[in-house]
């Protein structure tokens, strides 16, 4: 049978928009899987005037926490999972003209963060309160007790004196390591630090930096994490100047021991990372491309390759989602947003985000998702294949603390949580603080009046299904 020229140029069309018309999206309702609070743990009232990071920390059979009370007092508790209630330790309130730059009391700086450690042998160790200050550090002088917490003014002895962002973790051999910025946002290194539970004492992991923005910028990092492939992953961002619009360049590097790093491609190098090993950038973004500082998640897919979402500018100025995955020897960039708004954010100090990058994982059924927040969409979950492209969503519950109402009816006061920083041997179970206070305020004291004290909480928490 022939066709006309015309009625074959019809079908081929016809063919065509039935190939390329696009699919309905895909939607996943996961709204079932729920959790219960199985038990609520009433601590202490602390501080509302400004957000600022505590820790929650559950070790084997014990719990820890640190936290800033109402009168702005660094406070550490410990119970066993058993009790009831805490038993909390007043640190000894100190002021930074009383110790050299070192103190107990919290400002109006919510940097200074709180957090804790334990070594092979239990001593606990606990850092914060610093936001370019001398190191503020504490070990007990027993194995699983707060109270016998001590001040030591030194770790090591050398770049102390200009810390921040202080973070314990533990290696796969379960050594204690310490790291943290030495230096100014903009100009600053990656120092790390290892213990010893032998001699008692602090030394230099790596006898460079981590990273080292060459006096000219400073890295905004992920600590080291163990992911599926048994390898330690690191990325940053870096910063020119504490104006946050002045991050550029998402960046990543591997190692399998902390000291031997490699790029995404397999490709060995030395330490410290710097801007001029462009063998480690991902997404050359540039200062006010529209990335944020730790504005990124990692997931590894199939073949343990690395693979980033994370937000920047599109061609027109909006601020959307992006994957940047590994194919040959070359990233390759998908945006899987296309939404209708700009997020400009500049200035120094702590800020308040309209956007935050919750969670990227890759789904027992093969696909991926991307948890997200997003001051105009709400919460929500973006659904995509293995190639990594936008294909719907997944319908989730509303994260915990999204829908409690606050104990205060101060103006603008918001629901604070903070996630356990320990491994718990029951999956089906998680433990989370809650809190409340008012929005930042770039590290500055608001206009009074200030909010009084609110109350932290202790939620354990129980999947349904």
């Amino acid at each position: 049978m022939k066709f006309h020229p015309l009625t074959i140029s019809i079908l081929s069309l016809i063919f065509w928009s039935c190939i390329q018309q696009p699919t309905q999206p895909i939607i996943i309702d996961e709204t079932d899987q729920t959790e219960t609070i199985v038990q609520t743990v009433k601590i202490d009232s602390v501080w509302a005037g400004q957000p600022v990071g505590f820790c929650l920390y559950t070790h084997g059979d014990r719990q820890y926490i640190a936290y800033y009370n109402a009168n702005r007092n660094m406070v550490v508790g410990q119970r066993n999972l058993t009790d009831d209630e805490f038993k909390l330790h007043i640190m000894p309130p100190t002021t930074r003209e009383e110790t050299g730059g070192t103190s107990t009391l919290l400002g109006w700086d919510s940097h200074n963060s709180v957090t804790l450690g334990i070594d092979k042998d239990g001593y606990i160790h606990l850092s914060g309160n610093m936001h370019v200050n001398p190191i503020t550090y504490f070990k007990s002088t027993h194995p699983n007790d707060i109270s016998t917490l001590k001040q030591e003014m030194e770790m090591v002895g050398t770049n102390e004196k200009r810390c921040t962002y202080p973070h314990f973790m533990t290696t796969k051999e379960g050594e204690l390591l310490f790291h943290y910025r030495d230096g100014g946002s903009g100009n600053g290194n990656e120092i790390y630090n290892v213990y010893s539970c032998e001699t008692k004492k602090w030394s230099r992991m790596l006898d460079v930096p981590l990273t080292d923005g060459q006096g000219l910028m400073n890295a905004y990092q992920t600590q080291p994490t163990v992911m599926k492939d048994g390898w330690y992953h690191v990325y940053w961002v870096w910063r020119d100047t504490p104006d946050c619009s002045t991050n550029h360049d998402l960046s990543y590097m591997k190692s399998p021991d902390l000291k031997k790093w490699y790029n995404a491609f397999g490709e060995k190098f030395d330490l410290p990372a710097s801007l001029d090993k462009e063998l480690v950038i991902v997404d050359p973004i540039p200062v006010q491309g529209g990335i944020i500082n730790l504005a990124a998640k990692l997931c590894l897919d199939e073949n343990n390759k690395p693979v980033f979402a994370y937000h920047k500018y599109d061609s027109v100025g909006k601020t959307q989602f992006f994957v940047a995955q590994v194919q040959g020897n070359k990233w390759v960039y998908n945006q899987i947003t296309n939404w209708d708004y700009r997020w400009y954010f500049s200035g120094n100090g702590s800020i308040n985000t309209d956007i935050r990058l919750k969670g990227f994982n890759k789904r027992l059924d093969g696909n991926y998702e991307v948890d997200y927040w997003h001051i105009k969409y709400g919460n929500g979950t973006i659904l995509l294949n293995d190639k990594f492209e936008n294909i719907g969503k997944v319908l989730k519950p509303e994260p915990f603390g999204s829908t409690m109402q606050t104990e205060s009816n101060f103006p603008n006061i918001k629901v604070r949580t903070s996630n356990d920083i320990g491994k718990l041997d029951k999956s089906e179970l998680r433990y989370i603080l809650k809190w409340e206070t008012i929005p930042a305020n770039r590290d500055r004291a608001p206009e009074k009046p200030w909010p009084g004290s609110s109350q932290l909480y202790l939620y354990e928490l129980k999947k349904n299904n």
